[in-house]
């Protein structure tokens, strides 16, 4: 004979059973959460360097020039007389028009500076500037060479402008980005061989990324300085637009998990 039904026994089950679940529920999880975070705590910061030395593909070579004297019209000839020799230069050395820019005149009446108490010795000062552009650099290195010849001619040539090589030339190298993907992806191989070097060391093995930084390009002078992969930046300054050869170089910081 089977037992009576009891309400309150059912009652009890009833309000038991989705507690029970509840508690398993929630011990899973707060597991979960726990082994998260532990994973969080383990990670190791890692770098990857690359560097590749490039040649530029441009060069400007801004020649500026000026005379002096007291009388407007004869500096001004003299001027002229100089700018037509710098042309005959450089396409002497292979150059054409369409690489040769002429800048504006500039003209310096010394005598309406009011803030100067001594008398300037040559009254009208006129300068010009004949500036090359070129992708051919190797050309217009060689030229930068002979500028003596321009100086023989009797040619007085302004001061060349900071971070400028020889006789004033800049060069630069403007394919940066057809190189970025392959170096990015370089550096990330080498970060996570780092990482790998690292977790065997330590008995650990490499998990997921938990960060990275991709790492910002820099272009300095081919042969400056020695890279780390400790910096941040190698940039060479100034150097860099003086040198033909240039080095490009990224650091890309990334870190991993380390699991056991």
């Amino acid at each position: 004979m089977s037992e009576p039904n009891n309400p309150s026994l059912h009652s009890a089950l009833a309000f038991s059973i989705p507690v029970m679940l509840g508690l398993i529920l929630g011990g899973w999880i707060l597991g979960a959460q726990v082994k998260a975070m532990k994973l969080a705590d383990r990670y190791v910061t890692v770098k990857g360097l690359v560097e590749r030395t490039v040649k530029s593909d441009t060069a400007m070579w801004p020649v500026s020039f000026k005379e002096a004297g007291n009388d407007l019209p004869s500096v001004f000839s003299k001027s002229e007389a100089d700018k037509a020799r710098i042309l005959a230069f450089f396409k002497d050395q292979g150059f054409s028009s369409d690489d040769m820019t002429i800048g504006q005149i500039q003209v310096t009446d010394t005598q309406t500076n009011e803030y100067n108490a001594e008398r300037a010795p040559s009254r009208y000062i006129v300068q010009q500037t004949v500036t090359v552009h070129t992708t051919d650099v190797d050309k217009l290195a060689k030229a930068g060479e002979k500028t003596a010849t321009l100086v023989q001619a009797g040619i007085v040539l302004a001061g060349n402008s900071p971070g400028a090589g020889a006789a004033g030339i800049t060069y630069k190298f403007t394919g940066l980005n057809a190189l970025k993907p392959d170096m990015i992806t370089e550096a990330t191989r080498n970060a996570r061989a780092s990482a790998d070097r690292f977790a065997a060391d330590s008995g650990s093995q490499v998990g997921s990324i938990r960060s990275a930084n991709q790492g910002v390009f820099s272009i300095s002078a081919a042969g400056v300085g020695t890279a780390s992969p400790t910096d941040d930046d190698a940039s060479g300054g100034d150097q860099a637009d003086a040198s033909i050869m240039k080095k490009v170089r990224v650091v890309s910081t990334i870190d991993y998990y380390l699991i056991k």
